[in-house]
């Protein structure tokens, strides 16, 4: 009997790590879906940037490009259209919201996976902070640094 009750302590505690908040499970609901990239810009400094972006393309690249999220599996994919300057094609990922503490925003977090799920380039990740998200638009925001400055990258969806 004692077993039993310790069998199901256990269960219990290992679901109740694996379970989302509400607030998290909302995120997930309104990124879930398709979203195009209409805008990146720059902020907290001047000047005329060559960004290359999440290791793969520079930034005028990913400016139109179309990003679905699949929120029951956390799997999905960003297309990049084929051009003179890019690399077009799909690029699979696998995503989360983070939660962070009382006065910081969330974060979408994601890694790059091939068709069967498997991770690539040894599970490195990005994060982006969540600035805004609605049911049409959503504004991620990531912190970088150039020549020892800070720099903000700002990226504009639109709900397809």
């Amino acid at each position: 009997m004692k077993s039993k009750a310790l069998f199901y302590l256990a269960i219990f505690f290992a679901l109740s790590a694996c379970s989302v908040t509400k607030s998290v499970r909302s995120q997930r609901n309104l990124i879930s879906g398709t979203w195009s990239l209409e805008n990146i810009k720059y902020e907290n400094n001047t000047g005329t940037f060559n960004a290359v972006l999440f290791n793969d393309a520079t930034a005028v690249c990913f400016e139109g490009s179309d990003w679905f999220f699949r929120d029951n599996n956390s799997t999905g994919r960003y297309t990049i259209k084929s051009g003179s300057l890019c690399d077009g094609g799909d690029r699979f990922i696998r995503w989360s919201v983070v939660e962070r503490p009382e006065n910081y925003k969330s974060q979408l977090q994601f890694k790059f996976i091939d068709e069967k799920f498997k991770d690539l380039d040894s599970g490195l990740g990005y994060r982006l902070e969540i600035s805004s998200l609605t049911e049409g638009e959503m504004i991620l925001r990531s912190n970088v640094s150039v020549d020892g400055s800070p720099i903000t990258i700002v990226y504009e969806f639109v709900k397809k």
